[in-house]
């Protein structure tokens, strides 16, 4: 049976369209089941529903920690429902519960725009690795665990940080490269060729 995937989204949807078109390529090796957004107002919706995938809203206060238990015990549910194997975060702006993690614990994954793990829980990784000075950035496919930014690592991409970068450009060439790494990431799960062993990242060598 094909991998059936749950995206968790908050933005423009850009890591989500890279997906659906592996998907549409037939070389993803695993199908979007769900999208489920915190907002109305989020781009990744119409990107999902463009494509004929269901989408879901499920909207909660940040700072409210009884509405977010209640509101991530819904995306579970809604998950779980279309029988979904795996979780992506793809500018997800939520910190997950503990509950939810331990549910999903394996199963789920996020990418986030540093090597990891430097700039690890950053919102602004691109403008605090040029305020830095680093001559290297990239981005990160990882396992999420309860600990933010901190899952054992599936792959990497690196990205040199030009000296008239600002934030934008950085961001922009960073993304590219998520819009591959993610989706292999995704298709070596749906392999069974990348699987969490504890705290290990296993990989089988065709």
């Amino acid at each position: 049976l094909m991998l059936r995937v749950g995206v968790l989204a908050s933005g423009r949807g850009s890591n989500l369209e890279a997906l659906l078109r592996w998907q549409e390529a037939g070389i993803l090796h695993a199908e979007v089941a769900v999208v489920i957004c915190n907002h109305r107002g989020a781009a990744a919706l119409e990107v999902a529903r463009s494509r004929g995938v269901e989408t879901c809203v499920i909207s909660y206060p940040r700072t409210d920690p009884v509405e977010r238990e209640r509101a991530q015990a819904l995306v579970l549910e809604a998950l779980e429902a279309r029988r979904v194997g795996l979780v992506v975060l793809a500018g997800y702006d939520r910190v997950l519960v503990p509950g939810f993690l331990r549910h999903w614990a394996g199963r789920i994954i996020n990418v986030h725009p540093s090597l990891l793990p430097a700039f690890a829980g950053s919102l602004h990784a691109q403008r605090e690795a040029i305020e830095y000075g680093v001559r290297i950035s990239g981005c990160t496919v990882h396992f999420v665990t309860e600990e933010v930014d901190c899952g054992p690592v599936i792959s990497q991409a690196a990205v040199p940080v030009l000296e008239d970068d600002d934030e934008a450009t950085l961001s922009a060439r960073i993304l590219e490269q998520e819009h591959s790494l993610l989706p292999e990431a995704v298709r070596a799960i749906a392999d069974g060729r990348v699987r969490l062993n504890g705290r290990r990242v296993m990989v089988r060598v065709e």
